[in-house]
């Protein structure tokens, strides 16, 4: 971990410089004044009073729960008096009956219906669905919507920051590259990624895989390491970037680990699985649905615990920065508030760099367990 010291120190530094970017800007601290003394206007001050903190706290809990979720637009602060968002839309890409696409911005942040070649759509609860151009939609006996969703491929916010992460890696290791045709010591941004991939091939390809075949994993280790390490740097930032903490976006990352594990295996592994050699032939019959359950239950360890970890990082910072809004001692919540939240954001950065490193341990020993060569002696 020595040679992690510098870039773990610069981006830490950089982080911390942001944080006083982070802000509530739709949570608003409305100020009650008891302008009358009467019983009956008492009484109406005891209940505004009594409602305000749980109305702080709904709109707190909604911008937590928009922050974490993906959109079709980047928002960086709303003034909600006015009713104004500033940001700009993304490309909403819909296969309904043709291809219908427009920008996200006819959705106003949900506020209207958007009218494409006579088709309403209407963004729900994040989702898109088909309506009518009152946009009503109906529900069932859960309450949950009955309009149908036409199949969606458009770029999100979420998309936008993979590719940008995608782009970012692809600069970095092209210029990795020819930085080695100068010489056989890198130069400039490639002095901090060469320790880096020597790290992820000495500590974990090579233990976990072996000396003779590491090679053909050592592409796919590099790359879902610096991805998830850059997608987590990009979720604390003031951008609401959550990729992440994305189920959808781990559950991907989680079956690329499944299928390359599964289709790399040699048939010592398979024998394990479905014969296990060395055992009695009815312990055969009741270890084989465990094995095979085994090889489902790898991957959700690693979808989990990538998304668990990184949406409860996010969640405790800004239920701390919510601290400030939330309580009514503004000089005495401040300070706290925000010494908590440096502090959980200093320790966020470290998560970010041990989940990637995590996803990619965990990768590589799935992947070593199931190309490793295992010798067996029979014994009569």
């Amino acid at each position: 971990m020595v040679i992690l010291r510098k870039p773990l120190h610069v981006i830490a530094a950089i982080a911390i410089a942001m944080l006083p970017l982070f802000s509530f800007a739709n949570v608003s601290v409305d100020s009650v004044k008891n302008e009358s003394h009467e019983v009956h206007a008492s009484a109406e001050v005891h209940h505004e009073t009594a409602a305000e903190p749980q109305d702080k706290k709904a709109k707190v809990d909604a911008y937590i729960q928009h922050h974490l979720q993906d959109s079709y637009d980047f928002t960086f602060f709303s003034d909600e008096k006015e009713g104004k968002h500033y940001g700009f839309s993304l490309p909403v890409i819909l296969l309904d009956n043709g291809l219908k696409v427009f920008s996200s911005s006819k959705f106003h942040h949900g506020e209207t219906v958007a009218e494409v070649d006579g088709n309403f759509y209407k963004l729900y609860h994040g989702k898109i669905y088909k309506t009518d151009a009152a946009g009503t939609i109906s529900y069932d006996e859960h309450h949950h919507p009955t309009n149908a969703k036409p199949l969606d491929f458009s770029i999100t916010k979420n998309v936008v920051s993979m590719l940008f992460a995608s782009a970012l890696l692809l600069l970095m290791f092209v210029g990795l590259a020819k930085s080695y045709k100068k010489g056989p010591i890198p130069t400039g941004f490639g002095r901090i990624l060469e320790p880096l991939i020597l790290f992820i091939r000495d500590e974990i390809a090579i233990p976990n895989i072996g000396e003779k075949k590491y090679r053909k994993f050592m592409g796919y280790l590099l790359t879902v390491f610096f991805l998830i390490w850059l997608l987590n740097l990009l979720g604390m930032t003031p951008l609401g970037i959550n990729v992440t903490g994305n189920i959808a976006v781990t559950i991907c990352l989680a079956l690329f680990t499944y299928f390359i594990t599964q289709f790399s295996a040699n048939k010592d592994y398979w024998m394990h699985i479905f014969w296990m050699p060395g055992v009695p032939v009815p312990m055969k019959i009741i270890l084989m649905p465990i094995e095979i359950l085994g090889t489902l239950t790898k991957p959700f360890a690693l979808l989990i615990r990538l998304f668990a970890n990184i949406t409860a990082g996010h969640v405790v910072i800004m239920s701390l920065i919510a601290m400030i809004f939330v309580g009514k001692n503004l000089a005495a919540d401040l300070p706290i508030s925000l010494g908590l939240t440096l502090f959980i954001s200093i320790i966020e950065v470290l998560v970010a760099f041990l989940q990637a490193f995590i996803f990619t341990m965990l990768s590589s020993l799935f992947i070593g367990m199931a190309v490793q060569d295992h010798h067996h002696d029979d014994h009569h």
